[in-house]
């Protein structure tokens, strides 16, 4: 069966820490794909948001 698994952080080593966690879980040959996006979100003049997220895709 083929799952995703959904990483949403608002720092890029968060990310990296909660990918990291989740890979050490499953076997290596079970990972199909990996997909990483950074969005940037302006509140106003002085403010950016980002919201770095990362998509697990991996045999269960």
């Amino acid at each position: 069966m083929i799952r995703v698994k959904i990483f949403d952080e608002g720092h890029e080593k968060d990310l990296e820490e909660s990918v990291n966690v989740f890979l050490k879980k499953i076997d290596e040959e079970n990972v199909v794909d990996i997909k990483y996006q950074v969005a940037v979100c302006n509140n106003d003049e002085e403010n950016q948001i980002y919201c770095f997220s990362a998509m697990i895709v991996y045999r269960a």
